[in-house]
């Protein structure tokens, strides 16, 4: 006969794998999934000038929905897959507090070193080509509390266990 202690780790397990299907439910069917929206573009469309290389070179507003419950931070990280070196980083930022919209030429939080060798926001410049740029936000359920100018990699990495929810929007860019 199972012992009561065997009896409540089965419960506890049947318990979590019930919570855990049922948000992975809920988010397969949008109901709680995160969402990132720009009021400056929309999704998989161009991307002003004005938050380029070739415009005054600004992070656009972003606006974040279904910030999932025990957020502690955010994390955003914008980079072009379609650069011909390999993917290019344009912005890295995290310990964003828990807000609802980042503002345009906004500094939300601590700032990584992009691909310019910069800790700020670089926009679309791409030498040729319409090009795609990856705004990803993570919902976390801790502050990283890591020091300023850390990589995308290292980013990723700290992301890891953290991570309760993302959300992307895709911008293009073709210089004119």
């Amino acid at each position: 006969m199972p012992s009561i202690k065997m009896k409540l780790a089965v419960m506890a397990l049947a318990t979590s794998l019930v919570f855990v299907t049922s948000v992975a439910e809920a988010q397969d069917k949008g109901g709680i999934k995160m969402k990132l929206t720009s009021p400056a573009f929309e999704h998989n469309a161009f991307i002003p000038k004005k938050f380029t290389g070739q415009g005054e070179d600004v992070n656009p507003a972003l606006v974040i929905e279904n910030i999932p419950e025990g957020t502690k931070s955010l994390a955003l990280i914008v980079d072009d897959p379609d650069a011909p070196m390999g993917t290019w980083v344009h912005w890295v930022v995290y310990d964003i507090s828990v807000v609802s919209r980042i503002e345009e030429n906004g500094i939300p939080g601590k700032q990584g070193i992009n691909d310019f060798r910069r800790k700020d926001y670089g926009g679309p410049n791409p030498p040729s080509g319409t090009h795609r740029y990856f705004f990803k936000i993570y919902a976390l359920d801790a502050m990283l509390e890591l020091k300023e100018g850390i990589s995308k990699k290292e980013l990723e990495k700290a992301l890891q266990g953290h991570m309760l929810d993302k959300a992307e929007l895709i911008g293009l860019y073709k210089r004119s």
